[in-house]
């Protein structure tokens, strides 16, 4: 069979040895090339619509590393999990480390991949065929989504690496870690340019869903008041231009998170989806149901939420459930109960039902799951086109409120937490502490994974989680005695060793 083919394939190289050396150039004239591609505004609108891929990865993630790490939610424990799950279940156990895959690797790969866009972009602007007011327009965009990724990198892995241009060759993609001080002075300068270049101010609603001038402030203040040296007066100037611009809260919580109000007036940045062909589909709500046996109950249709896309994540705590001020319309609006029986692990529904009061009917289980998302009936298995919510109008008030307390400005903080607290149906204050706006920003932004976030900046993320860690483990037998070590260390995440490996100039975290 051997000298058969040697004998078929011998003629043919041959001829191709005596071709000209332009026939081996050819290659098909519609095709593109980094070398052809970067010209045209369609070509860098493209570009752009392809760096905001990042997004879709932190907010899956996000789910697992940022909402399922704080006191707001836990997972369902599954015997079949222990294999294919159990990276999945060490970050709510603060049991993660170097070997943690899935999640971790994912994020910071693909949120460096998006950088690695954005950074093709502002390297290729100036040999484009665009105008100045659109290469103004694809700058703008670009340095904001740079800037964003940044932030999401500092937040949770610390001291990365510092990319900022086009890597065309092996020594450029292996940069050691950069100072935390570095990262932020230069997401400062990214978003700073953003705004000076004129990301626009929506008028109209439903928005884009692109970056925006409220978005860029938006992040600005998150910056602000989340780096090593704070500047709460430069985060309130921004906030307070924010309430200026044309955003408003809806009338009724639940609305915000209804698809057909995509990038409302509310809403200040989300990653967007799509439901359908194409993989633009989200599928937060399958994961955040229970494992189901007839999740088609649940969902209007039959997919096995074992399996890959698993259910029983981000499930949200009791105590997060009684946490809830009597009368506040977002705990029914955010939370759901699914009652039915397990037989073996095996959970079939039998009704859904609100969490207000809620007791358990006699002979029945009952699941907790996150409602926000939950839009039924679905026509296609394991996918929704519900978009997740980075930054809405009420987290801008409610972040202005903790940035006036940070510089005793209590009475000035006031009407902006109450507006909140008034269209979730609870009595407004008289008196604010930060305290209290923890405790609104809580409940108002639950399951938009802020919580841990949220806690690290306003340095509580220790003392919750560890009082959380030994209430969970009273609770759950089966929780390991070194679960919920909450260090200083276990604030940022450990670098992969994966990616250690692979860039000898990386120095791993401290503590892992």
């Amino acid at each position: 069979m051997k000298r058969k083919l040697i004998f078929i394939l011998l003629p043919v190289l041959i001829w191709l040895g005596s071709c000209k050396e332009d026939f081996l150039n050819i290659y098909p004239e519609t095709s593109i090339t980094s070398v052809s591609f970067y010209k045209t505004a369609t070509h860098f609108d493209q570009a752009i619509t392809a760096s905001y891929n990042g997004l879709r990865s932190i907010a899956l993630n996000g789910i697992f590393m940022d909402e399922m790490r704080s006191d707001n939610t836990f997972f369902t424990i599954y015997t079949g999990d222990r294999g294919p799950y159990l990276t999945t279940e060490v970050l709510a156990e603060f049991l993660d480390d170097a070997t943690t895959t899935t999640w971790l690797p994912n994020r910071y790969n693909d949120v460096y991949n998006a950088i690695s866009r954005t950074n093709t972009i502002l390297a290729r602007i100036d040999g484009s065929e665009m105008s100045d007011t659109e290469k103004k327009s694809v700058m703008a965009e670009a340095l904001f989504l740079r800037a964003f990724y940044y932030f999401d990198l500092v937040q949770h892995w610390g001291p990365v690496p510092l990319m900022l241009n086009e890597v065309t060759n092996e020594a450029d993609a292996f940069q050691p870690n950069s100072t935390v001080e570095a990262i932020y002075e230069q997401i400062l300068k990214d978003v700073n340019e953003s705004i000076q270049l004129g990301l626009p101010i929506p008028t109209t609603f439903p928005q884009s869903g692109r970056a925006t001038m409220g978005a860029a402030k938006m992040l600005l203040a998150y910056v602000y008041m989340s780096k090593p040296a704070r500047e709460y007066a430069k985060a309130e100037a921004v906030l307070i231009e924010i309430t200026k611009m044309n955003y408003g809260l809806l009338d009724d919580y639940a609305a915000v998170f209804q698809p057909s109000n995509k990038n409302s007036k509310e809403s200040i940045f989300e990653v967007q989806y799509i439901a359908g062909e194409g993989g633009q589909h989200s599928d937060f709500a399958w994961r955040m149901i229970p494992k189901c046996s007839n999740n088609d109950f649940l969902m209007g249709i039959s997919a096995n939420n074992y399996a890959f896309t698993s259910g029983g994540w981000n499930v949200p705590t009791k105590e997060m459930i009684d946490s809830y001020e009597s009368g506040d319309k977002r705990l029914n609006a955010s939370i759901a109960v699914a009652e039915g029986t397990v037989v073996s692990e095996q959970f079939a529904a039998s009704a859904v039902k609100n969490p207000v009061g809620y007791i358990p009917t006699s002979g029945k289980d009952y699941f907790y799951f996150v409602r926000k998302y939950y839009h039924p009936p679905y026509s296609q298995g394991l996918q929704t086109g519900d978009n997740f919510p980075v930054y809405r109008y009420s987290g801008a008030l409610l972040l202005l409120s903790e940035c006036l307390l940070e510089q005793n400005k209590a009475a000035e903080a006031l009407p902006y937490i109450n507006q909140v607290r008034t269209r979730a149906g609870i009595d407004p204050l008289s008196v604010v502490t930060k305290e209290s706006v923890a405790n609104e920003m809580r409940h108002e932004l639950a399951f938009e994974n802020h919580r841990w976030t949220d806690l690290i900046r306003t340095g509580k993320a220790i003392e919750v989680m560890t009082k959380f860690g030994s209430e969970m483990k009273k609770l759950y037998p089966w929780l390991l005695p070194t679960a919920f070590n909450v260090t200083e260390n276990r604030l940022i995440y450990p670098f992969h060793y994966r990616e250690l490996n692979v860039n000898k100039n990386l120095v791993q975290n401290k503590g892992y």
